[in-house]
């Protein structure tokens, strides 16, 4: 089934590539179908690259996904224009009112930083908190993973001696969850942080999968409402490629990712080994948390707050 995404977004042109069906305004409002709205807060530096990467993921779904971008209303980022943002972002003033499926809440290059010491971390607990009586189930994502259980449970990060750099094989703890139906015994995440969890005290927050390397990766609370993902499921196949280059460029101290390139060498290209679950958690997540979770009364409020929108 088609993505819905708004006109002329640069990430158009990659998905179309890809034989990837993403759908204008215009011919959307032809369907005769209300579409699961899915928003997302971009929270990483390399913005339309991001769009790309979850985009691709939405689509590939059997459901009709509309989806929005939000931006934060008290930080500018450096790395993309402002017309980009002005042009596809909407501020969270615009959209406080409105009531979503689903919700995606990206990581941010703030990690070393604690949690307090972030320019907005005022607006993304404000964001959280509004999350839980505006959207129906939402994924943090890396540092916005770390920043949710913080913020709901007093969960604290760790420093690690060296950042966790590479493709790392995980397992569920229960393979009878819906999120990991379809899956093999074991599947890879790819990781990117300087920090983990400490240990998870809160009897309302469940480890759902576990890595010897990377540690807890997916983990949920809220019978589902809230899944923290401390990897990048979403990321393309040369995305750690692309921040082991930069990183070494910068002169930033950094190992070769682990089991990522073949035979551990960054002179070959990489092994993509985690890309097929990667759809499946996003399908799961749809179907199963999503499209047939989605209160009756909230579906109502999106479908009114669509016929408003459309006029």
């Amino acid at each position: 089934m088609p993505v819905k995404i708004p006109d002329n977004l640069p990430a158009i042109a990659q998905l179309k590539n890809e034989n990837i069906f993403v759908m204008n305004d215009l011919r959307a409002n032809t369907q005769d179908i209300r579409p699961m709205r899915v928003i997302i807060l971009n929270l990483m530096p390399l913005k339309i690259s991001t769009e790309t990467d979850f985009i691709r993921l939405l689509s590939n779904n059997p459901l009709q996904v509309e989806v929005e971008f939000l931006r934060l209303d008290t930080h500018t980022p450096k790395n993309t224009p402002l017309e980009h943002l002005e042009l596809f972002y909407k501020g969270f003033r615009e959209v406080s009112e409105n009531y979503y499926d689903g919700m995606i809440i990206t990581g941010a290059p703030v990690e070393m930083l604690e949690f307090e010491e972030v320019s907005y971390w005022d607006e993304i607990r404000m964001i959280f908190d509004w999350a839980r009586k505006h959207v129906t189930s939402t994924l943090y994502i890396c540092w916005a993973s770390q920043a949710a259980l913080y913020h709901f449970y007093g969960v604290k990060k760790i420093p690690l001696d060296k950042k966790l750099f590479g493709v790392f094989k995980h397992t569920a703890v229960d393979k009878r969850h819906p999120l990991f139906r379809g899956f093999d015994d074991e599947f890879y995440i790819p990781h990117s942080r300087h920090t983990t969890l400490e240990d998870i005290n809160s009897e309302e927050v469940a480890i759902l999968s576990e890595s010897d390397e990377a540690g807890a990766a997916i983990l949920a609370s809220r019978g589902g409402r809230e899944f923290y993902l401390t990897g990048h499921s979403e990321y393309a196949p040369r995305t750690l490629h692309e921040e082991y280059v930069r990183d070494l460029e910068k002169g930033a101290p950094i190992d070769v990712p682990k089991h990522y390139y073949a035979a551990d060498n960054p002179e070959n290209p990489p092994v993509v080994r985690w890309t097929s679950h990667a759809n499946l958690l996003f399908n799961n997540w749809l179907n199963y948390f999503v499209y047939q979770e989605t209160p009756f009364e909230l579906a109502e409020i999106a479908h009114l707050e669509e016929i408003k929108h459309n006029g």
